[in-house]
């Protein structure tokens, strides 16, 4: 008995934690998040700073003028460049969650990306706010979503305007001329915040800067889900950072990119236009009430990190991925997305998108790697295929895998062994595919008929309206018309193809069936033992 209790203090078990020791301790190089690799070995054991809220340690909740946590994210903001910063716990989840209750009125109206992750979404369904969508552009070449165009946020912003002077026509018809001329004077946008995702879960960025100056000629503010580039203000390798290009609310993953511990994030804000206080209100209703020590320092450190080492480490980083990308260069059917410069054109995303007169950043920390070239000479490899071999016979791990490409997510922990690796890998999938593609396929002007582009729906209901209706399952074949009472999302990244409130077209159905047949992870669907998919349906 005694040997046993022995064993339990000396020793960790558990079927989880050992197969994650077993993982840690394998040769698996992980190209996937968090972006401290498994690597920083000089941070503590952590249950040694586990601690509470006790007398000198400050509260996340109600943070001290003096205290060491204002202190701490007094630093991050001036090492990110925003007027405030708040440490986040919930990963960005939470910061997403308040920055959409801070910025809007319960029932007010929402401007999102339609690509925008589901927090977003289950942002707006808690605040009763009505959705109205911008649709990314699509690139075929890769089957990813583009940019938000800034001329499609300024069209929404000006016609919600125009429909409300409409409705003021109508309201004033019996007033003088003069007293009507100064009623449609003081209208504004009912559209009470817009929010994108910039960049993608691929690395496509949007041009900020001018979304933020549009946004603001209208009073509202922008939110700016940068999860994904954390790392974009310490480097000009990557694309300019949402906070100075202007928007009012940025929310970082810093655990997607920089080396920082799973769960960890930061919200900033900045500007008079975002109502700071209710944004602060709603982080305390969001995070926990016990915030983790332990995560709060890992921000922390991360921060000091930067501050001390960053440029020495990015400059490293900077050429790492220069080299690396520099070596894929000669891949026949493999390729490597946002070189610099494409021999045959392959990846023409600011080709496709000048003719809206938008030219989209790319971030290049981001290695999607495509076997579209090869698909269409016949080679028939999945990026789920892909993912696997490099996994099973490489031991790479990758961060997910699309119809036919693989995502990876670099960042400053990588190691060249690692970037060496996977070049290596890359150029022998890619021999291996010129020996049995015949000689003489061209894919010349050939763009795959898959897709991902997400279908637009009309919204009858708003999402808290569907989520809250009584709702029937239904199979999925059958529900041509219907008005969905749950979300479907095509997984990773975990972006709503459907959102409680649609109306359910043909077209969705076709995309839904096609992915499923295609093997892709499709949530929201039910199951009851008859392999048949159903969806929730609201009864109408």
């Amino acid at each position: 008995m005694d040997r046993q209790n022995n064993r339990r203090q000396d020793k960790f078990g558990g079927p989880l934690y050992e197969k994650l020791a077993a993982y840690g301790a394998s040769d698996f190089y992980a190209f996937h998040m968090p972006g401290h690799k498994r690597l920083m070995g000089e941070f503590e054991n952590p249950f040694q700073i586990d601690i509470t809220e006790i007398d000198g340690f400050d509260d996340l909740h109600h943070p001290e003028n003096d205290g060491v946590l204002t202190e701490a994210q007094r630093r991050a903001a001036q090492v990110f460049g925003a007027g405030e910063t708040h440490f986040l716990v919930n990963g960005s989840t939470a910061g997403i969650l308040s920055a959409i209750s801070g910025c809007t009125k319960y029932g007010g109206t929402l401007l999102m990306a339609r690509n925008c992750h589901r927090s977003a979404y289950h942002g707006a369904e808690l605040r009763g706010a009505k959705t109205v969508y911008l649709y990314p552009q699509y690139i075929p070449e890769l089957g990813i979503n583009g940019v938000i165009l800034p001329e499609d946020v300024e069209n929404v912003l000006q016609k919600s305007i125009i429909e409300k002077k409409q409705q003021a026509d109508g309201k004033t018809e019996k007033d003088s001329g003069g007293d009507r001329e100064k009623n449609q004077n003081r209208i504004q946008t009912d559209i009470q915040a817009v929010m994108i995702v910039s960049p993608t879960y691929d690395g496509v960025c949007s041009d900020v800067r001018r979304i933020a100056g549009i946004c603001h000629r209208y009073g509202v503010p922008l939110i700016v889900d940068q999860a994904h580039g954390a790392h974009f203000p310490f480097s000009k390798y990557f694309p300019e950072d949402a906070v100075s290009a202007g928007a009012d609310v940025v929310i970082h993953s810093v655990h997607k990119t920089l080396p920082a511990m799973t769960q960890t994030a930061l919200l900033h804000v900045q500007g008079e236009i975002a109502n700071r206080e209710r944004i602060r209100k709603f982080l305390s209703i969001y995070q926990s009430s016990s915030p983790s020590y332990v995560l709060m320092a890992s921000i922390d450190a991360c921060v000091d990190l930067i501050e001390r080492d960053g440029e020495e480490l990015f400059a490293k980083h900077v050429r790492e991925l220069k080299n690396f990308r520099e070596s894929c260069r000669e891949l026949k059917w493999l390729y490597l997305a946002g070189l610099d410069s494409e021999k045959d054109g392959i990846w023409q995303l600011e080709a496709k998108l000048a003719e809206f007169g938008q030219t989209a950043d790319f971030d290049r920390s981001k290695l999607l790697i495509s076997a579209r070239r090869a698909n269409l000479a016949g080679a028939g490899l999945t990026g789920e295929e892909l993912s696997r071999i490099l996994r099973e016979r490489y031991h790479i791990q990758m961060e997910m895998s699309g119809p036919d490409y693989v995502v990876g997510i670099a960042g400053i922990a990588d190691s060249e062994e690692g970037f060496g690796r996977l070049a290596e890998a890359l150029h022998e999938l890619d021999q291996d595919m010129d020996e049995k593609i015949p000689v003489g396929v061209s894919t010349a002007d050939k763009v795959s008929a898959k897709s991902n582009a997400l279908p637009r729906l009309k919204a009858v209901l708003t999402i808290g309206e569907a989520a809250e209706a009584e709702s029937a399952c239904r199979p999925l074949a059958a529900c041509e018309g219907a008005v969905a009472g749950n979300y479907v999302y095509l997984y990773p990244p975990g972006i709503p193809v459907l959102a409680p409130g649609e109306r359910v077209t043909e077209e969705l159905l076709k995309c839904i069936e096609e992915w499923l047949v295609a093997g892709y992870e499709v949530h929201g669907l039910k199951y009851d033992g008859d392999g048949i998919p159903k969806l929730g349906i609201v009864k109408e």
